[in-house]
């Protein structure tokens, strides 16, 4: 389909072999933070997260940490103290700074996502553009951002995308696909042509870690959402960490891959305080209201 949220622009798309010819940067401890929404709560506790942490921490948010912030103040705060880090494009971030309203909010919507659901992001998005339209300083900062970003922890290495192995909007490593039998071969050709041991990914809004035997233990890992539930009843949302020590948090669930651990963690955040900046900007009605506002409250209709 080409319809405004479900096409997927040709930009988008990089392969395997973009994040082979990215430069490697070394970590210590890697937090890969996909899906901040504008949740400036949950970015405090992110940080405070790190202060707990025995090494250095290299934060990379890869993208969509803008979504629900169409007030100025958001707008500007969030992507102020993100750009301090490392980051790299969603799609969100893609969309503000285009001429075009085609892609609408470029989430490249599987054809199971209900109309609702599409069009009342493109609405979400459209705000959100015509926010980021009044800070040409930030957006000039977002559109110089990279699609992909690539890291070594240890002897681990690790390719940080939005999307998947293909494409910033591509859903190969949501929880269907990462089970389809039928995903197998292209999953493994991927990794070799990325030269990597773990994807680190995010954009379909819902948690999976999954390791496969590819001639060598290979692991995926989709955080889901860091400034949203992700899990019924639950209100934190998740980072994916990677480190070659273990974590002063609790995980939720990980893996140890060549002696680094690649762990699941909960961001517990002020969800008080969230609704009430969320409310401010998307009142109950609204397009966000009637999208997001049960899973804020509920978490979504998901398990581990």
């Amino acid at each position: 389909m080409n319809a405004p949220g479900r096409v997927c622009p040709l930009r988008y798309c990089y392969g395997p072999a973009a994040i082979a010819r990215a430069h490697e940067s070394p970590a210590e401890t890697l937090y890969v933070i996909g899906g901040l929404y504008g949740n400036l709560p949950a970015l405090d506790s992110i940080e405070t997260m790190v202060h707990a942490e025995p090494n250095r921490v290299t934060l990379c948010f890869n993208g969509d940490f803008n979504w629900f912030n169409i007030d100025d103040a958001g707008f500007r705060a969030i992507n102020e103290r993100v750009l301090r880090n490392d980051a790299i494009l969603g799609n969100v971030e893609a969309e503000l700074g285009s001429g075009s309203d085609a892609a609408g909010c470029g989430c490249a919507y599987p054809d199971q996502v209900d109309e609702g659901t599409v069009e009342r992001s493109n609405q979400i998005h459209a705000a959100l553009k015509r926010t980021a339209a009044r800070h040409p300083d930030l957006l000039a900062k977002l559109d110089a951002l990279p699609t992909v970003a690539r890291y070594r922890v240890g002897e681990v290495r690790i390719g940080v995308v939005h999307g998947d192995a293909e494409s910033l909007a591509g859903w190969r490593f949501d929880v269907t696909a990462l089970d389809d039998p039928a995903q197998q071969n292209w999953r493994a050709d991927a990794f070799i042509r990325a030269g990597v041991d773990v994807f680190a990914s995010t954009h379909t809004c819902l948690p999976a870690a999954r390791r496969f035997d590819h001639g060598k233990t290979k692991v995926v890992a989709n955080n889901g959402a860091a400034g949203m539930p992700n899990i019924s009843n639950t209100k934190f949302g998740i980072l994916t960490r990677i480190a070659t020590t273990a974590s002063p948090h609790p995980q939720l669930y990980g893996h140890k891959l060549q002696g680094t651990h690649i762990d699941a963690l909960a961001i517990n955040y002020d969800d008080a305080s969230w609704q009430e900046r969320f409310l401010e900007n998307w009142p109950k009605g609204s397009p966000a209201w009637l999208s997001y506002f049960n899973r804020m409250a509920n978490g979504p209709d998901y398990r581990l």
